[in-house]
């Protein structure tokens, strides 16, 4: 078995789930995986986000009258380098043990490739201080941290080569459209 967090990672990437939670699950069903330690964030009455940590799930609605659609999570893998394992969600590290400061994508992308889950380039607005990749079958995105830009300064310990974000879903519509629109960049 892979240790530590890396088979965390492996499993959200092969999966595009956080502990079997889906992009789209009501808000309920999410805090039934994650618990309720959470802070909930709102900008409208159309849109809401709850932060349980190194992960934040999103829903969206219609109206105040209709029901909480679940739209996306996202993995924020670089707030490991800042405050280390305590960010990660309770439940995450009950069943994943400890979690290190760091993921190195190339590492990701090898024991990905062990499990036969081919990540694809996709090229992204970021460029070239990310990169972006995308596992087809589970819809779920990486991002790579691969530059500083001239003059940058970054606060914590961001190393070049390490994972940024992890995301799910990301359409083949989206990547099409990322294609189009960005192709001529370095992916």
């Amino acid at each position: 078995m892979t240790p530590h967090s890396l088979a965390f990672y492996v499993d959200v990437v092969t999966t595009g789930t956080v502990l079997g939670a889906k992009p789209t699950d009501s808000p309920d069903r999410v805090t039934t995986i994650l618990g309720t330690d959470f802070a909930e964030n709102s900008l409208d009455d159309h849109n809401m986000w709850r932060d349980y940590g190194m992960v934040e799930f999103f829903w969206i609605r219609e109206s105040p009258d209709h029901p909480w659609e679940g739209h996306h999570f996202t993995l924020h893998v670089h707030r490991l380098s800042y405050w280390g394992g305590s960010i990660v969600n309770g439940a995450i590290r009950e069943r994943y043990g400890r979690f290190d400061r760091h993921l190195r994508f190339d590492k990701l992308e090898r024991l990905l490739a062990k499990r036969g889950a081919r990540l694809e380039d996709v090229p992204d607005v970021n460029a070239p201080a990310f990169t972006l990749h995308w596992q087809p079958d589970s819809q779920a995105s990486v991002m790579a941290f691969r530059a500083h830009e001239k003059g940058e300064r970054r606060r914590g310990s961001d190393r070049v080569g390490d994972v940024y974000v992890i995301s799910s879903p990301m359409s083949a519509e989206q990547v099409e459209w990322n294609r189009e629109r960005y192709g001529g960049q370095d992916a």
